[in-house]
């Protein structure tokens, strides 16, 4: 019995140095895998990311040479110096926008419509009047009617009086 029992040990001890011989080729192997799956990985990723640059570029150069071709059509090229120099065909009047500056506005220049800036002097802006008038409307002011005594009244048999001259008018100078 004594000899069934080392030959089990012997067994299980020769079983347990292959399995660790075994354990040590995978994790060698897995180490070496693991380093190129790393650079693959790697290397993946950049190609992916110049595909996406070459996309781009590809792109850029589409939009360059559409406006090549824009700046080859001369109702382009003639709408560009009007924008950009303020150009003008002879006959047309050309004119600039001067700002509150007293310096001429760029063409591409936004004018601010959103009436931050306040009335100068006192004055109403035009919008402020026409709100204001809106509102006079919806409540006149009452009017004072002649009453009929004041008023001659016009009969079949009136004649029309001429105006009085103003040489009849009594003057406020000294005589």
């Amino acid at each position: 019995m004594a000899q069934a029992v080392a030959a089990a040990t012997q067994r299980s001890f020769r079983f347990t140095w292959r399995l660790i011989a075994l354990v040590a080729v995978v994790v060698v192997l897995f180490i070496s895998y693991a380093s190129s799956l790393r650079v693959y990985f790697n290397q993946q990723s950049q190609l992916a990311a110049t595909r996406a640059e070459i996309t781009d570029n590809q792109q850029t150069i589409s939009d360059l040479q559409d406006e090549l071709m824009r700046w080859q059509d001369p109702a382009y090229v003639m709408a560009q110096a009007r924008a950009r120099l303020g150009w003008v065909v002879p006959g047309e009047v050309g004119f600039q926008v001067i700002g509150p500056d007293g310096k001429p506005l760029s063409p591409a220049a936004n004018i601010d419509a959103s009436g931050s800036e306040p009335a100068a002097d006192g004055q109403q802006r035009w919008w402020d009047r026409l709100l204001g008038s809106a509102a006079a409307a919806d409540n006149p002011a009452p009017v004072d009617q002649p009453t009929p005594s004041d008023e001659p009244t016009i009969t079949v048999d009136t004649t029309p009086t001429a105006p009085p001259s103003p040489s009849d008018s009594p003057t406020d100078s000294p005589t």
